[in-house]
């Protein structure tokens, strides 16, 4: 320490300067208007207090004081509420350190809970998708059948239903002029006899009651290892309608032959054999058909159809297109028990 300090004995150093009147540190200053010499130094130990009376005990200003009928709660900490901050700001606290005031203090957990339970909807929704995705794909797939058709034979088949449509369009034509013509006065009756005796030819082939002739197929049916059933016979003449055949009779082995119409059931006989609307044929059997030989040829040789299933079972299938094809069986007229023509 330099000879320009003092020592004051406070612990801290006293710059050199002039030094107050009265003496060194410690005795008191002469003057009457000197102030006491504790209250300039804070750090100076307590004077004894002046003997009067004795002080009564009261609280402190660092005790909080008791209401009556409450207990003092003793916490640890005093916290002065006039200090906190309205805006949030910390605060000192007792033990020295600064906690915000107003601000949410949520856990971390929470937060990790809310992601963990996004992620699981995120994967249920994802997963259902999927499954949305797999069903439609497997309702939407094309048919197994069609899709082995080679691309020729599609090509046949569509050819053959504008064709179809085409002739059909005719029709329409055909009855509108002859609409017409019983509209039209003097040639009315000979145009509605003319139309009456036409239909009466359709409904006849139709119901097996007349012959018909025309452009068609004929389909042989032969056995091998297993004899051709009666399902086997029925799924051909269904093909054949379904491809547009007018007009269908079957012939057995043994020349004997009969015509085909709506109602005609097919059951299987003895030893392979074949019985057609109460008739028993034996084998081979072959149908003539008249219609498009194109078309109907190509309904039968479809993938999994009949052809398929007769070669399955051993058998094969024999097709002959025929310019004139004729259907000459005939069917014994239908007598109707309850049906009557609309009046």
């Amino acid at each position: 320490m330099s000879d320009e300090q003092t020592d004051t004995g406070t612990g801290w150093p006293q710059p050199a300067g002039p030094v107050r009147p009265g003496g060194p540190a410690g005795e008191p200053d002469p003057r009457p208007d000197a102030p006491d010499p504790d209250e300039l130094s804070p750090l100076a130990p307590e004077s004894p207090a002046q003997p009067g009376p004795p002080a009564q005990p009261g609280p402190s200003d660092d005790e909080p004081v008791a209401e009556p009928g409450v207990e003092p709660v003793d916490d640890g900490a005093t916290v002065d509420l006039s200090a906190m901050s309205r805006s949030g700001e910390p605060v000192a606290s007792s033990d020295g350190l600064a906690e915000p005031v107003g601000e949410s203090t949520a856990p971390v957990v929470a937060g990790r809970s809310r992601w963990s339970t996004a992620g699981v909807m995120i994967v249920a929704l994802l997963a259902l998708l999927g499954f949305t995705l797999v069903v439609q794909l497997k309702t939407t797939s094309t048919d197994p059948t069609l899709g082995a058709t080679r691309q020729e034979d599609l090509v046949r088949i569509l050819s053959d239903l504008d064709a179809r449509e085409n002739r059909l369009q005719q029709d329409i034509r055909a009855l509108e002029d002859s609409q017409r013509q019983l509209q039209s006065g003097e040639q009315g009756r000979q145009a509605a006899l003319d139309e009456a005796t036409r239909r009466a030819d359709e409904l006849g082939i139709l119901a097996g009651t007349l012959p018909a002739v025309g452009p068609g197929l004929t389909v042989q049916f032969d056995a091998g290892v297993k004899p051709i059933s009666a399902n086997r016979v029925l799924d051909a003449v269904q093909e054949l309608r379904g491809a547009g055949a007018e007009a269908m009779q079957i012939s057995g082995g043994d020349r004997a032959t009969v015509r085909i119409i709506a109602s005609t059931y097919f059951l299987d006989g003895d030893n392979g054999s074949l019985v057609v609307e109460g008739r028993r044929l034996t084998g081979p059997y072959t149908i003539t058909v008249i219609g498009d030989p194109a078309t109907m040829r190509t309904a039968l040789n479809i993938p999994g159809g009949v052809v398929a299933s007769v070669r399955g079972d051993g058998g094969n299938v024999t097709f002959g297109e025929r310019e004139v094809a004729e259907v000459s069986a005939l069917h014994v007229p239908i007598k109707l028990e309850h049906a009557r023509p609309v009046s």
